[in-house]
């Protein structure tokens, strides 16, 4: 199909994409499927993404196991706050996906292939979506690693094999949610190193002004006050209770006290936003 512009060139446009919704989960999945395809052609990708969570796993349980002390405890004890810590590093985990997501779609940008995509019969959103869908699939398989670096060092299940399954999905959940927030990341800047930098500038905070690495009673009282409203904080907190881990000393407030719904809530609120934000960032992005 063609198009005559205003000057009275023709220029070649993409055919309009047919098919619906059943249409639109095909082309998501070829995306994912070609994503999935660089990131085995590219293990490095992955190695590196497992370093810093087992960093931190080590770092927190054995330099400040010790000298943490979770509210409720006698005293300082690095077993009870390996178990307390290990739901905080599974949540910063998925979360720092988000990272890598905005540098992928801002590497795609800088080679013209976003460009390319958008030539072609595909939904609107399939790019953005394969491409988070494929982040899904490296986040579980660290998830998974990092759980066995978390066994070794003590930390234990205590409620059942299903529940810390549902706690693992919620955590998946939150991570999905955020790798929207790369997408919008990857397609508002120029460089895939500028992309890595604003995925992880505002991560930090969000993480440790949280109940992750130690509870919000500890924390001033605005500080804490905002850490229990942190999406982030219900997602750590639910799956707490889902592994039957230590919890603290727990607010009143309305999340903590229903943290699996608050989770749930808020992830399903942050990629409907962001969903809507990407793809329309998408259909005027420039490399």
């Amino acid at each position: 199909m063609a198009v005559v512009e205003e000057t009275g060139a023709t220029v070649a446009a993409a055919p309009r994409p047919r098919g619906g919704p059943l249409r639109s989960v095909r082309d998501s999945l070829v995306v994912a499927k070609r994503n999935l395809l660089r990131m085995m052609r590219i293990p490095e990708m992955v190695v590196f993404g497992l370093v810093q969570p087992i960093m931190f796993v080590v770092l927190f349980s054995y330099v400040f196991g010790g000298a943490i002390m979770v509210p409720g405890q006698a005293s300082a004890d690095a077993t009870v706050y390996r178990e307390f810590l290990m739901a905080g590093i599974f949540a910063q985990t998925v979360t720092f996906a988000t990272a890598g997501a905005g540098a992928g779609i801002a590497d795609d940008m800088h080679k013209g292939l976003i460009d390319r995509f958008r030539s072609l019969p595909m939904a609107r959103g399939a790019v953005l979506t394969g491409r988070t869908l494929a982040d899904l699939v490296q986040t579980a398989l660290t998830l998974v690693v990092l759980a066995i670096v978390a066994v070794i060092v003590g930390w234990r299940v205590h409620d059942g094999v299903l529940k810390a399954l549902g706690a693992f999905a919620l955590l998946l959940l939150l991570g999905y949610a955020f790798s929207w927030i790369g997408a919008l990341i990857g397609l508002s800047v120029r460089t895939p190193e500028a992309a890595t930098s604003g995925g992880l500038i505002w991560l930090f905070p969000l993480t440790f002004i949280s109940n992750a690495f130690v509870p919000s009673s500890k924390m001033p009282a605005v500080l804490g006050h905002i850490a229990d409203w942190n999406p982030f904080s219900a997602t750590v907190q639910a799956s707490r209770q889902l592994f039957g881990n230590p919890e603290g000393v727990v607010s009143d407030a309305w999340p903590m006290q229903h943290p699996a719904l608050a989770s749930i809530l808020w992830s399903l609120l942050i990629i409907v936003l962001f969903r809507t934000l990407a793809v329309r960032k998408y259909r005027s992005a420039t490399a």
